[in-house]
Protein backbone atom coordinates (compact mmCIF):
# COMPACT_ATOMS: atom_id res chain seq x y z
CA UNK A 1 0.00 0.00 0.00
CA UNK A 2 1.13 3.38 -1.52
CA UNK A 3 0.54 5.26 1.36
CA UNK A 4 1.12 3.02 4.20
CA UNK A 5 5.11 2.89 2.67
CA UNK A 6 5.30 6.82 2.32
CA UNK A 7 3.83 6.77 6.29
CA UNK A 8 6.02 4.73 7.30
CA UNK A 9 9.80 5.84 8.87
CA UNK A 10 12.22 5.27 6.09
CA UNK A 11 15.84 3.77 6.68
CA UNK A 12 18.84 5.70 7.61
CA UNK A 13 20.58 5.08 4.38
CA UNK A 14 17.18 5.36 2.39
CA UNK A 15 16.34 8.25 0.90
CA UNK A 16 15.43 10.94 3.34
CA UNK A 17 12.61 13.08 3.68
CA UNK A 18 9.98 13.32 6.05
CA UNK A 19 6.86 11.01 6.56
CA UNK A 20 3.78 11.98 4.08
CA UNK A 21 0.38 13.09 5.70
CA UNK A 22 -2.50 10.54 4.25
CA UNK A 23 -4.81 13.22 5.06
CA UNK A 24 -3.32 15.38 2.70
CA UNK A 25 -4.27 14.78 -1.08
CA UNK A 26 -5.55 16.28 -3.86
CA UNK A 27 -9.04 15.04 -3.51
CA UNK A 28 -9.73 16.41 0.26
CA UNK A 29 -8.19 19.68 -0.78
CA UNK A 30 -10.81 22.48 -1.10
CA UNK A 31 -10.61 24.96 -3.99
CA UNK A 32 -11.69 28.33 -4.92
CA UNK A 33 -10.50 31.96 -5.74
CA UNK A 34 -8.01 32.34 -3.11
CA UNK A 35 -5.99 29.03 -3.69
CA UNK A 36 -7.37 27.75 -7.63
CA UNK A 37 -3.66 29.26 -9.43
CA UNK A 38 -1.46 27.17 -6.63
CA UNK A 39 -4.09 24.08 -7.24
CA UNK A 40 -3.56 24.08 -10.83
CA UNK A 41 0.09 24.74 -10.51
CA UNK A 42 0.56 21.90 -8.12
CA UNK A 43 -1.54 19.46 -10.46
CA UNK A 44 0.26 19.94 -13.16
CA UNK A 45 3.55 19.42 -11.36
CA UNK A 46 1.56 16.16 -9.81
CA UNK A 47 1.50 14.77 -13.38
CA UNK A 48 4.78 13.98 -13.38
CA UNK A 49 5.18 15.68 -17.00
CA UNK A 50 7.13 18.28 -18.80
CA UNK A 51 6.73 21.24 -16.83
CA UNK A 52 7.00 24.42 -17.79
CA UNK A 53 8.59 26.19 -14.78
CA UNK A 54 10.98 24.92 -11.94
CA UNK A 55 11.09 25.78 -9.26
CA UNK A 56 7.30 26.07 -8.33
CA UNK A 57 7.54 28.28 -5.39
CA UNK A 58 4.06 28.44 -2.76
CA UNK A 59 4.01 30.71 -0.68
CA UNK A 60 1.16 32.15 1.84
CA UNK A 61 0.05 32.50 5.91
CA UNK A 62 0.07 29.64 8.13
CA UNK A 63 -3.12 27.45 7.34
CA UNK A 64 -3.49 27.93 3.61
CA UNK A 65 -2.59 25.02 2.23
CA UNK A 66 0.94 25.23 0.97
CA UNK A 67 2.09 21.95 2.90
CA UNK A 68 -1.28 20.33 1.87
CA UNK A 69 -0.71 20.89 -1.72
CA UNK A 70 2.62 19.73 -1.32
CA UNK A 71 2.01 16.33 -0.01
CA UNK A 72 -0.95 15.82 -2.34
CA UNK A 73 2.11 16.60 -5.12
CA UNK A 74 3.75 13.75 -3.65
CA UNK A 75 1.20 11.51 -2.77
CA UNK A 76 0.20 12.24 -7.02
CA UNK A 77 3.64 11.73 -8.03
CA UNK A 78 4.38 8.01 -6.37
CA UNK A 79 0.57 6.72 -7.57
CA UNK A 80 1.76 7.71 -11.02
CA UNK A 81 5.27 6.35 -10.86
CA UNK A 82 5.97 4.55 -7.66
CA UNK A 83 9.66 4.31 -9.31
CA UNK A 84 10.15 8.05 -8.56
CA UNK A 85 12.61 9.30 -6.21
CA UNK A 86 10.34 12.05 -4.76
CA UNK A 87 11.87 13.83 -1.02
CA UNK A 88 9.71 16.11 0.57
CA UNK A 89 10.99 17.34 3.67
CA UNK A 90 11.69 20.78 5.89
CA UNK A 91 14.21 23.26 5.36
CA UNK A 92 14.75 22.50 8.93
CA UNK A 93 15.26 18.62 8.08
CA UNK A 94 17.60 19.70 5.32
CA UNK A 95 19.56 21.97 7.57
CA UNK A 96 20.08 18.58 9.73
CA UNK A 97 21.37 16.49 7.54
CA UNK A 98 23.46 18.80 6.19
CA UNK A 99 25.39 19.36 9.56
CA UNK A 100 25.07 15.40 10.35
CA UNK A 101 26.88 15.48 6.73
CA UNK A 102 29.63 17.61 8.12
CA UNK A 103 29.84 16.30 11.17
CA UNK A 104 30.57 12.64 9.74
CA UNK A 105 32.73 14.18 7.27
CA UNK A 106 30.12 12.43 4.41
CA UNK A 107 29.51 15.51 1.89
CA UNK A 108 29.80 13.46 -1.25
CA UNK A 109 27.20 11.17 0.35
CA UNK A 110 24.93 14.02 1.01
CA UNK A 111 25.22 15.50 -2.31
CA UNK A 112 25.07 12.12 -4.14
CA UNK A 113 21.90 11.47 -2.29
CA UNK A 114 20.57 14.97 -3.04
CA UNK A 115 21.51 15.25 -6.54
CA UNK A 116 20.04 11.98 -7.12
CA UNK A 117 16.54 12.47 -6.49
CA UNK A 118 13.71 13.00 -9.27
CA UNK A 119 11.84 15.35 -7.61
CA UNK A 120 12.47 17.99 -4.16
CA UNK A 121 10.39 19.30 -2.40
CA UNK A 122 11.83 21.62 0.66
CA UNK A 123 8.70 23.32 3.22
CA UNK A 124 9.41 26.61 4.22
CA UNK A 125 12.65 27.75 3.13
CA UNK A 126 12.31 30.78 4.98
CA UNK A 127 13.86 28.43 7.70
CA UNK A 128 17.73 28.62 6.10
CA UNK A 129 17.59 32.37 5.27
CA UNK A 130 20.95 33.80 7.53
CA UNK A 131 22.31 30.57 7.56
CA UNK A 132 25.02 30.82 5.31
CA UNK A 133 26.81 27.44 4.53
CA UNK A 134 23.24 25.72 4.62
CA UNK A 135 22.31 28.58 1.84
CA UNK A 136 25.02 27.38 -0.21
CA UNK A 137 24.74 23.67 -0.01
CA UNK A 138 20.86 24.18 -1.02
CA UNK A 139 21.93 26.57 -4.16
CA UNK A 140 24.50 24.18 -5.38
CA UNK A 141 21.94 21.20 -4.84
CA UNK A 142 19.08 23.18 -6.62
CA UNK A 143 21.46 24.01 -9.76
CA UNK A 144 22.33 20.67 -9.89
CA UNK A 145 18.75 19.44 -10.34
CA UNK A 146 17.61 22.06 -12.62
CA UNK A 147 20.04 21.42 -14.50
CA UNK A 148 19.00 17.73 -15.06
CA UNK A 149 15.56 19.05 -15.57
CA UNK A 150 14.32 17.19 -12.23
CA UNK A 151 11.56 19.33 -10.66
CA UNK A 152 11.70 21.36 -7.64
CA UNK A 153 8.82 22.39 -5.17
CA UNK A 154 9.34 25.03 -3.00
CA UNK A 155 7.11 26.65 -0.20
CA UNK A 156 7.66 29.55 1.98
CA UNK A 157 5.61 32.02 4.23
CA UNK A 158 6.29 35.24 2.07
CA UNK A 159 7.32 36.03 -1.50
CA UNK A 160 10.94 34.90 -2.39
CA UNK A 161 11.95 38.89 -2.35
CA UNK A 162 10.54 39.24 1.10
CA UNK A 163 12.77 36.68 2.63
CA UNK A 164 15.14 38.69 4.75
CA UNK A 165 19.14 37.79 4.80
CA UNK A 166 18.16 34.99 1.63
CA UNK A 167 20.94 35.44 -0.53
CA UNK A 168 20.32 37.29 -3.70
CA UNK A 169 21.41 34.56 -5.92
CA UNK A 170 19.31 32.07 -4.74
CA UNK A 171 16.43 34.87 -4.40
CA UNK A 172 16.69 35.34 -8.24
CA UNK A 173 16.72 31.38 -8.63
CA UNK A 174 13.86 31.23 -7.02
CA UNK A 175 11.81 33.72 -8.72
CA UNK A 176 12.67 32.25 -11.88
CA UNK A 177 10.01 29.52 -12.01
CA UNK A 178 6.55 30.33 -10.63
CA UNK A 179 6.08 32.23 -7.62
CA UNK A 180 2.29 31.91 -6.19
CA UNK A 181 0.67 32.93 -3.66
CA UNK A 182 -2.13 31.35 -1.58
CA UNK A 183 -4.30 33.93 -0.91
CA UNK A 184 -6.65 34.24 2.60
CA UNK A 185 -9.62 31.96 2.52
CA UNK A 186 -12.49 34.02 1.31
CA UNK A 187 -15.94 32.90 2.85
CA UNK A 188 -17.31 31.00 -0.01
CA UNK A 189 -13.84 29.05 0.17
CA UNK A 190 -14.25 28.58 4.04
CA UNK A 191 -17.67 27.52 3.89
CA UNK A 192 -16.44 24.68 1.03
CA UNK A 193 -13.97 23.46 3.68
CA UNK A 194 -16.45 23.19 6.19
CA UNK A 195 -19.18 21.15 4.64
CA UNK A 196 -16.56 18.49 3.03
CA UNK A 197 -15.26 18.46 6.49
CA UNK A 198 -18.62 17.64 7.77
CA UNK A 199 -18.87 14.62 5.03
CA UNK A 200 -15.76 13.07 6.50
CA UNK A 201 -17.33 13.14 9.91
CA UNK A 202 -20.59 11.79 9.02
CA UNK A 203 -19.32 8.79 7.90
CA UNK A 204 -17.66 8.15 11.02
CA UNK A 205 -21.06 9.57 13.23
CA UNK A 206 -23.92 9.45 10.81
CA UNK A 207 -26.28 10.78 13.68
CA UNK A 208 -24.38 13.82 13.72
CA UNK A 209 -27.20 16.60 13.41
CA UNK A 210 -26.22 19.83 12.56
CA UNK A 211 -28.92 23.18 12.67
CA UNK A 212 -28.90 25.06 9.58
CA UNK A 213 -27.08 28.49 9.86
CA UNK A 214 -24.37 26.72 12.23
CA UNK A 215 -21.68 26.51 9.48
CA UNK A 216 -22.54 29.60 7.52
CA UNK A 217 -22.01 31.71 11.34
CA UNK A 218 -18.97 29.74 11.27
CA UNK A 219 -17.50 30.27 8.02
CA UNK A 220 -18.43 33.98 8.56
CA UNK A 221 -17.25 34.37 11.65
CA UNK A 222 -13.59 32.58 12.18
CA UNK A 223 -11.28 34.58 9.25
CA UNK A 224 -7.98 34.02 10.57
CA UNK A 225 -6.84 30.71 8.82
CA UNK A 226 -8.09 26.95 7.98
CA UNK A 227 -6.32 25.41 11.06
CA UNK A 228 -8.41 27.53 13.77
CA UNK A 229 -11.37 27.19 10.95
CA UNK A 230 -10.96 23.23 11.59
CA UNK A 231 -10.17 22.82 15.02
CA UNK A 232 -13.64 24.53 16.34
CA UNK A 233 -15.30 22.04 13.86
CA UNK A 234 -13.89 18.99 15.82
CA UNK A 235 -13.90 20.76 19.07
CA UNK A 236 -17.93 21.07 18.14
CA UNK A 237 -18.15 17.52 16.80
CA UNK A 238 -16.54 16.39 20.12
CA UNK A 239 -18.86 17.99 22.45
CA UNK A 240 -22.17 16.96 20.36
CA UNK A 241 -20.94 13.39 19.69
CA UNK A 242 -20.15 13.26 23.92
CA UNK A 243 -23.60 14.94 25.48
CA UNK A 244 -25.50 13.75 22.40
CA UNK A 245 -26.75 16.98 21.51
CA UNK A 246 -27.84 18.52 17.97
CA UNK A 247 -25.19 20.86 17.06
CA UNK A 248 -27.15 24.32 17.15
CA UNK A 249 -26.03 28.18 16.83
CA UNK A 250 -26.85 28.46 20.65
CA UNK A 251 -24.39 25.70 21.05
CA UNK A 252 -21.87 26.20 18.89
CA UNK A 253 -21.52 30.00 20.51
CA UNK A 254 -21.21 28.63 23.70
CA UNK A 255 -19.07 25.65 22.91
CA UNK A 256 -16.76 28.00 20.63
CA UNK A 257 -17.04 31.41 22.70
CA UNK A 258 -13.12 31.84 22.98
CA UNK A 259 -12.09 30.71 19.39
CA UNK A 260 -15.13 33.55 18.51
CA UNK A 261 -14.06 36.27 20.95
CA UNK A 262 -10.17 35.73 19.25
CA UNK A 263 -11.82 36.23 15.64
CA UNK A 264 -13.36 39.31 17.04
CA UNK A 265 -10.39 40.73 18.40
CA UNK A 266 -10.36 44.63 16.41
CA UNK A 267 -6.97 46.35 16.92
CA UNK A 268 -7.61 50.09 17.75
CA UNK A 269 -5.12 53.61 16.50
CA UNK A 270 -5.69 54.66 20.23
CA UNK A 271 -4.58 51.26 21.41
CA UNK A 272 -1.23 51.39 18.57
CA UNK A 273 -0.12 54.63 19.97
CA UNK A 274 -0.42 53.41 23.54
CA UNK A 275 1.72 50.45 22.63
CA UNK A 276 4.05 52.05 20.49
CA UNK A 277 4.52 54.73 22.90
CA UNK A 278 5.36 52.47 25.76
CA UNK A 279 7.79 50.77 23.61
CA UNK A 280 9.98 53.61 22.21
CA UNK A 281 9.62 55.28 25.88
CA UNK A 282 7.77 58.35 24.67
CA UNK A 283 4.66 60.66 26.19
CA UNK A 284 2.00 59.07 24.28
CA UNK A 285 0.66 63.20 24.23
CA UNK A 286 3.66 63.60 21.94
CA UNK A 287 2.45 60.76 19.73
CA UNK A 288 -0.07 63.35 18.57
CA UNK A 289 1.80 66.25 19.31
CA UNK A 290 3.49 68.97 17.16
CA UNK A 291 7.38 67.92 17.78
CA UNK A 292 9.55 66.58 14.46
CA UNK A 293 12.67 65.23 16.40
CA UNK A 294 13.70 62.00 15.10
CA UNK A 295 13.25 60.16 18.45
CA UNK A 296 9.50 61.14 18.22
CA UNK A 297 8.92 61.48 14.62
CA UNK A 298 10.27 58.03 13.58
CA UNK A 299 8.19 55.99 16.58
CA UNK A 300 4.87 58.19 15.40
CA UNK A 301 5.57 57.00 11.73
CA UNK A 302 5.94 53.28 13.14
CA UNK A 303 2.39 53.91 14.41
CA UNK A 304 0.67 55.56 11.73
CA UNK A 305 2.31 52.53 9.59
CA UNK A 306 1.11 49.94 11.91
CA UNK A 307 -2.34 51.76 12.13
CA UNK A 308 -2.75 51.61 8.14
CA UNK A 309 -1.19 47.73 8.67
CA UNK A 310 -4.02 46.56 11.47
CA UNK A 311 -7.05 48.49 11.08
CA UNK A 312 -9.61 49.45 8.82
CA UNK A 313 -9.30 53.07 9.18
CA UNK A 314 -8.88 55.19 5.77
CA UNK A 315 -6.11 57.44 5.57
CA UNK A 316 -7.74 60.50 6.26
CA UNK A 317 -9.16 58.94 9.35
CA UNK A 318 -5.80 57.75 11.12
CA UNK A 319 -4.55 61.45 10.08
CA UNK A 320 -6.89 63.00 12.10
CA UNK A 321 -6.18 60.86 15.29
CA UNK A 322 -2.58 61.45 14.72
CA UNK A 323 -3.34 64.90 15.82
CA UNK A 324 -5.27 66.12 12.43
CA UNK A 325 -2.50 65.59 10.45
CA UNK A 326 -2.60 65.47 6.52
CA UNK A 327 -3.49 62.08 4.69
CA UNK A 328 0.02 62.92 2.79
CA UNK A 329 1.81 62.79 6.00
CA UNK A 330 0.62 59.26 6.58
CA UNK A 331 1.27 58.30 3.16
CA UNK A 332 4.52 59.35 3.82
CA UNK A 333 5.22 57.67 6.74
CA UNK A 334 3.56 53.84 5.66
CA UNK A 335 6.50 54.63 2.89
CA UNK A 336 9.31 55.60 4.68
CA UNK A 337 8.87 52.61 7.24
CA UNK A 338 8.02 49.74 4.56
CA UNK A 339 11.75 51.57 3.07
CA UNK A 340 13.05 51.25 5.88
CA UNK A 341 11.95 47.84 7.26
CA UNK A 342 13.77 46.40 4.24
CA UNK A 343 17.17 48.01 4.91
CA UNK A 344 16.77 47.95 8.81
CA UNK A 345 16.81 44.78 10.54
CA UNK A 346 15.75 46.44 14.52
CA UNK A 347 13.50 48.18 12.78
CA UNK A 348 11.78 45.39 11.44
CA UNK A 349 12.49 43.35 14.43
CA UNK A 350 10.52 46.33 16.63
CA UNK A 351 7.65 46.23 13.91
CA UNK A 352 7.24 42.48 14.10
CA UNK A 353 7.32 42.31 17.62
CA UNK A 354 4.89 45.30 17.93
CA UNK A 355 2.28 43.45 16.03
CA UNK A 356 2.83 40.70 17.36
CA UNK A 357 1.61 42.55 21.10
CA UNK A 358 -1.02 43.92 19.29
CA UNK A 359 -2.51 40.89 17.75
CA UNK A 360 -2.28 38.88 21.00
Amino acid sequence: DLRRAAAEPRDEGDMPGAPLDARFTFDSFVTGKPNELAHAAARRVGEGGPVAFNPLFLYGGVGLGKTHLMHAIAWDLLHRAPEKKVVYLSAEQFMYRFVQALRERDMMGFKSLFRSVDVLMVDDVQFIAGKDSTQEEFFHTFNALVDQNKQIVISADRAPGEIKDLEDRIRSRLQCGLVVDLHPTDYELRLGILQQKVELYRMQYPGLVIADGVLEFLAYRITTNVRVLEGALTRLFAFASLVGKEITLDLAQDCLADILRASDRKVTIEEIQRKVSEHFNMRLSDMIGPKRHRTIARPRQIAMYLAKQLTQRSLPEIGRRFGGRDHTTVMHAVKRIEDLRSKDSQIDEDLELLRRMLEA
